[in-house]
């Protein structure tokens, strides 16, 4: 009979421990933010997700220079699922440069398929390829609001907006989450680029043009907000 007593006094030792003043503890779900007192290592807590921002409210902020789109340009920009960008720019161009001040509102439309990280802090990565295209409208073109000046299609081709391809890359930099957990990047980029009238003139006069007569260079960032 003692024999049973302390044997079952063993086997209870360790359910002792556990209890409390008021029993067993029970571990309940964790709905305060606080750490369970039960001597067991709480599970590692886990980053909320970042608010989704509204569909209007704009990704990023560009400036450039060059490119056909102005001395200086600057503007806002969507992104769609990382890879597709939409870029709406508003173009400057001082009157010492060309004749009359210039005011080029334009889109650009730029899809990059590969992202490449780079080193060893994935902090750098590179897009090797980025294509697309744009569409502009300059305003403030020497004569082009004096009427009856030049008869009808005396110019053939518009001389207020233009359409063309682009070609690039980009440098991105990871930066510090923003407050509500959304990334950031910092970026730097290239474009090459031409347009509808370029290209026409180069077709109609191989031997008078060069490729690197019709191309244009844009040097931009764009930093993600």
């Amino acid at each position: 009979m003692v024999q049973r007593l302390l044997l079952a006094a063993l086997a209870a030792a360790p359910l002792a421990a556990l209890a409390g003043p008021n029993g067993p503890a029970t571990l309940l779900p964790d709905t305060t933010g606080t750490t369970p007192t039960t001597g067991l290592n709480p599970a590692p807590a886990q980053a909320a997700p970042a608010d989704p921002l509204p569909w209007y409210r704009p990704r990023h902020l560009v400036a450039q220079t060059g490119g056909g789109l102005g001395m200086v340009a600057a503007g806002a920009g969507y992104s769609l699922k990382d890879r597709l960008d939409l870029d709406i720019l508003i173009g400057y161009v001082p009157r010492k440069y060309a004749g009359s001040r210039l005011s080029i509102y334009s889109a650009k439309l730029l899809y990059s398929p590969w992202t490449l990280p780079l080193g060893k802090t994935q902090k750098w990565a590179l897009r090797p390829l980025m294509v697309g295209g744009y569409f502009s409208y300059t305003h403030g073109t020497l004569n082009d609001e004096e009427p009856n000046q030049y008869y009808r299609g005396y110019y053939w081709f518009s001389t207020d907006t233009r359409v063309g391809p682009l070609l690039g890359s980009r440098l991105s930099y990871a930066l510090p989450p923003t407050a509500k957990g959304r990334s950031r990047n910092v970026s730097a980029y290239y474009e090459l680029g031409s347009n509808d009238l370029y290209l026409i003139s180069y077709v109609q006069n191989l031997k008078g043009l060069s490729p690197i007569d019709i191309l244009t260079l844009s040097l931009g960032l764009k930093l993600d907000i």
